[in-house]
């Protein structure tokens, strides 16, 4: 039986990147391959065994709430936090703490989009630790955080937002991730960031830096950003509109 069951999903966003697109509209209620790309999650994640969700609403939480619904549709139980001050993901995912409990949990960026086989791989990889978390290859992970690991696949450390050039692994933080309770003392424990936000990565990075053991899960197929109008596009090319 899986033992991950419940899920958070972020989805506060204003998406300021997308310009015009959401403006009025929340980012993750964006269409890939004809539905709503958080709609997409819950569906993966339903098939995967999870059947509790805590939805992170934030930025036009109303429309994307009535939407989504309480997920019925999909044989699923969804609850909704909304992110009144928009301070980053790791104050985003601490509104959740008690919809998950002591358990581990599957959290997930609304704005990010794979092939549905992933999310299964994630929770089966999170196995003896009770924590994994998804990397997907880039020529160089400057622009997100780069993820060390050993041969044995597990994370050794994480640098969020490495200077260009400077990283010696290929492997970027791909914002699909289980976590284990005791991550709530890092969150807690968290400063902010020089954009003056709580950024869930520096909580998982000082989660490692501690001796916790995650293990990499490389993501199998294409991964989606699509935070961008390129990435949004190229999500859209791949999943048929």
């Amino acid at each position: 039986m899986n033992a991950v069951t419940s899920a958070v999903l972020l989805a506060a966003g204003r998406g300021a990147r997308l310009g015009p697109l959401t403006q009025d509209f929340p980012k993750a209620m964006l269409e890939v391959g004809g539905q709503p790309m958080l709609h997409r999650i819950i569906g993966g994640l339903a098939n995967a065994g999870v059947v509790r969700f805590t939805i992170v609403s934030g930025h036009a939480a109303e429309s994307l709430e009535q939407a989504t619904g309480d997920g019925r549709r999909w044989g699923v139980h969804i609850r909704y936090v909304r992110q009144a001050v928009l301070d980053g993901t790791a104050r985003a995912l601490s509104l959740a703490r008690s919809d998950v409990g002591d358990s581990s949990f599957f959290v997930g960026w609304g704005d990010i989009v794979v092939d549905a086989a992933n999310y299964g791989r994630v929770i089966a990889a999170a196995g003896p630790t009770g924590a994994s978390l998804a990397v997907n290859e880039v020529d160089d992970p400057h622009a997100g955080a780069a993820v060390e690991v050993d041969d044995d696949w597990a994370v050794t450390r994480i640098v969020e937002k490495p200077p260009k050039g400077t990283s010696n692994t290929r492997w970027n933080n791909a914002g699909l991730s289980v976590l284990p309770p005791e991550i709530w003392g890092f969150v807690a424990a968290l400063q902010p960031s020089s954009r003056g936000e709580y950024e869930l990565p520096g909580a998982i990075a000082a989660f490692i830096a501690a001796g916790g053991r995650i293990r990499a899960v490389p993501i199998a197929g294409p991964w989606f950003d699509a935070g961008t109008p390129e990435s949004l596009a190229a999500a859209r090319l791949h999943f048929g509109g």
